[in-house]
């Protein structure tokens, strides 16, 4: 059924972008790289907290990405991509590819996955994905991944972000 009802338009925000950016920090999440390997066959990979799953079946999981970011043509164009959820151990991992300059795949120990993008060892789970669709949505873009092949370590303890801090114990 098709909803033909008009809904308002939202209120224009009654906070500033940094009142913004830190309620969303009271959230704590997992933190992955993506990867993937560009059209000139370099590896790309970024830092990125945004990672969710959408669907069982079929297997889809999504992240966003900045527009402005630097890798947009690569992801955007590219037909596979890996999240790479990392591990407690991990937090070197994610401030080197968090990082703005140098090669950050740079004394980085890696597999190539089934459809090309880098897994990267000692993680805590990796979800190898088709790019299935994206969503521009404000000053993102929504990438669903449809999952071809997963693998995770049992027991692995993950890497944590919250606050604009990494925390590697999460106690009961």
């Amino acid at each position: 059924m098709l909803l033909t009802t008009r809904l308002p338009k939202a209120h224009p925000p009654n906070f500033s972008q940094e009142d913004f950016r830190q309620a969303l920090g009271m959230f704590a999440t997992g933190v992955t790289i993506v990867t993937a390997r560009a059209v000139d066959g370099s590896y790309i990979g970024l830092t990125a907290n945004s990672f969710n799953s959408v669907s069982l079946t079929p297997p889809l999981v999504l992240w966003s990405l900045s527009r402005s970011a630097g890798s947009m043509a690569a992801f955007s164009t590219g037909s596979h991509y890996a999240i790479n959820i990392l591990s407690a151990d991990q937090q070197d991992l994610a401030q080197q590819f968090a990082s703005r300059s140098g090669d950050r795949f740079l004394g980085v120990d890696f597999t190539m996955g089934a459809g090309g993008a880098p897994l990267l060892k000692g993680t805590a789970a990796t979800f190898e994905c088709y790019n299935r669709s994206r969503y521009e949505e404000g000053d993102h873009v929504i990438f669903v991944g449809e999952v071809e092949v997963c693998n995770h370590r049992a027991g692995a303890s993950p890497l944590l972000f919250h606050g604009g801090k990494f925390y590697a114990e999460h106690p009961l």
